[in-house]
């Protein structure tokens, strides 16, 4: 198959094989095509009459960068994310051409550490040879302990196994840490790495068995020699699914992966997504609680021109700063959060139809209805209820002096984002300035996304006396705050799956959403005319210069196909095309 980015090539050319030349499935190849030689790969071999076919230029690289059952994989991903093949093709294999050749690996002591009992079942499966059940380890972490009792049973077998990490910091971290223990096994892989390392890591891990790999998303896709068990730490955070097309997902890409090659697959987080709770995943709970306790503060209390930070949560940040402890403040967004407040009463402002935050607008952003006055004042004046990171750390300075900076600047307490939340067990105080901004953010995955994220917060709170997390809402008795409350989200996850099975949403349906610049005129009736009228499809609507329509139905594989085809059409034609499959926000 020809390395082009166009679903054109996807079914690939037949060359012959010239003699002294002996390519397998997976190997790089230079082929020629229209007048000139480009790169490409051996998806498949077959004997027969090659007279009248061109001849491959030549084999570059002494390895294959993927085996057939990879391959499977990739051309399931292929369907799925609405991607031609070539792009995954590229994901498989390293920067650089890769070398041939094994690594001495050094030796690990067979009893070095008992595992856990939460593992010791997992332990035992891959000692024994087999593939052990689907299981998600909940708890606060971090879950080095137990990543470490795994690879250790395969390790000891002389197998491979692999962690996938949200972030490259989380990689630096797990490997290090494991690296201590498995020397020169341990290899790590990251977009942010040196060519040269991934080459040298992706190297070792497709060829010499017993390796470790640890890496962020992309190690998902590399082939791994004797691949025993895969351990994917926090599935449900963002990092964890690709923004560029294709719009890869690890949990996906992996659930595939392990049910072609029959490798153990072991996920790790304070709550798994609906999607994998959905599967029948084994969930494991090392402790009662599976983050630490969490304060909730309520601002009902309070009088309506109250500020962002409410009396409590600075009496526990003054605490903090004289004991000389370290907190982190989050704030869910760097603009202003969605939220407002009724300025005469103090009730969060919700659509009267759907619920949600209807926005700042005179219609609702999720469900058009007309937004109207405070349904229990009849208040015409709203106030948002969260600020910028810059609004937040301006206000606690006000009481906290220069103890207070943005994350990285120094402070005692540092104020950040999602992206800034600090690793487990590491600060004395966490505090969540405004959780009602994420509840009400107008799409269904708001509530578990909130949760996962609160709970990751609090989890940053190391144990010990007068250690915490702070939550501050305006809905005290909202089911995702009970759940906070109580340290663990089995049962709203049966709940939400119940709400979700019911409209028909992931995972018991599948959306898609399509972006478009520079869109034909008929591009509106040409997409409905190409997925039928059993298929939903909202829009178009207008998304940052950008045409967006969402696609819903229980299931989209056969219209998938079809859309391949209209993408490539429209592509033709001018127009640049983004196909999110499963996006996160809708």
């Amino acid at each position: 198959m020809p390395d082009l980015a166009t679903f054109a090539v996807d079914d690939g050319f037949s060359y012959a094989v010239p003699e002294g030349m002996s390519p397998t499935v997976g190997s790089i190849v230079r082929v020629p095509l229209g007048g000139r030689r480009v790169r490409g790969w051996v998806t498949g071999l077959r004997d027969g009459d090659a007279k009248d076919l061109k001849a491959l230029v030549g084999v570059s690289g002494a390895r294959p960068t993927f085996t057939g059952e990879l391959l499977s994989t990739l051309r399931w991903a292929a369907v799925h994310y609405v991607s031609p093949l070539a792009p995954l093709l590229v994901k498989a294999g390293p920067p650089n051409l890769p070398k041939v050749g094994r690594v001495k690996l050094q030796t690990v002591e067979e009893n070095a550490r008992e595992a856990s009992s939460r593992v010791n079942k997992i332990s035992q499966s891959i000692a024994a040879g087999t593939r052990p059940p689907l299981t998600f380890l909940s708890g606060s972490g971090p879950w080095l302990d137990d990543v470490a009792a795994i690879v250790q049973a395969a390790t000891v077998t002389g197998r491979s196994s692999m962690i996938v990490v949200p972030t490259a910091a989380d990689c630096h971290r797990y490997a290090d840490a494991l690296e201590r223990r498995f020397g020169n096994r341990v290899v790590a892989g990251t977009s942010s790495a040196a060519a040269a390392d991934r080459t040298r890591a992706w190297s070792q891990a497709a060829g010499s068995p017993g390796t470790v790999v640890v890496g962020t998303p992309e190690v998902a896709l590399w082939p791994v020699a004797d691949l025993a068990v895969v351990v994917v730490i926090e599935e449900g955070r963002r990092s964890m699914k690709s923004r560029q097309t294709p719009t890869l997902h690890v949990r996906e890409l992996l659930r595939r992966r392990a049910a072609v090659e029959r490798f153990g697959l072991v996920f790790a987080g304070h709550v798994p997504t609906l999607e994998l709770f959905a599967s029948g995943v084994h969930y494991s709970g090392g402790e009662t609680r599976s983050w630490p306790l969490v304060e909730v503060i309520d601002r009902t209390q309070e009088p309506p021109s109250s500020g962002l930070i409410a009396q409590g949560t600075r009496a526990a940040i003054s605490g903090a700063i004289a004991r000389h402890d370290s907190a982190f403040v989050f704030v869910s967004r760097r603009g202003y959060a969605p939220a407002t407040r009724c300025t005469s009463c103090g009730d969060l402002r919700r659509c009267p139809h759907c619920g949600s935050n209807p926005g700042r607008g005179s219609a609702c952003e999720r469900c058009g209805h007309a937004n109207g006055p405070c349904s229990s004042c009849r208040g015409v004046a709203f106030a948002p209820v969260g600020a910028a990171v810059g609004r937040v750390i301006e206000e606690l300075k006000r009481t906290h002096g220069s103890s207070v900076s943005a994350v990285g600047d120094g402070g005692l307490v540092q104020v950040g984002t999602e992206r800034d939340i600090p690793p487990p067990g590491t600060v004395a105080l966490a505090v969540v300035i405004d959780a009602d901004s994420m509840l009400l953010r107008p799409h269904y995955r708001a509530e578990e996304d909130t949760l996962r994220v609160v709970a990751r917060v609090a989890s940053s709170v190391r144990r010990g006396r007068g250690h915490r997390g702070v939550v501050q809402t305006r809905m005290p008795e909202h089911r995702v705050v009970a759940a906070l409350r109580h340290g663990n989200g089995e049962e709203i996850a049966a709940e939400w799956l119940t709400e979700r099975e019911r409209d028909q949403l992931p995972p018991f349906g599948e959306i898609v959403a399509i972006e478009m610049a520079n869109a034909p005129e008929q591009a509106d009736a040409d997409l409905r005319a190409a997925l039928g009228s059993e298929v939903a499809v909202f829009g178009p609507a207008d998304a940052a210069g950008r045409i967006r329509w969402l696609v819903q139905a229980p299931d989209l594989r056969r219209h998938k196909i079809q859309l391949r085809k209209k993408v490539q059409a429209w592509r033709d034609r001018g127009a640049t095309v983004r196909v999110d499959s499963d996006p996160l926000d809708v």
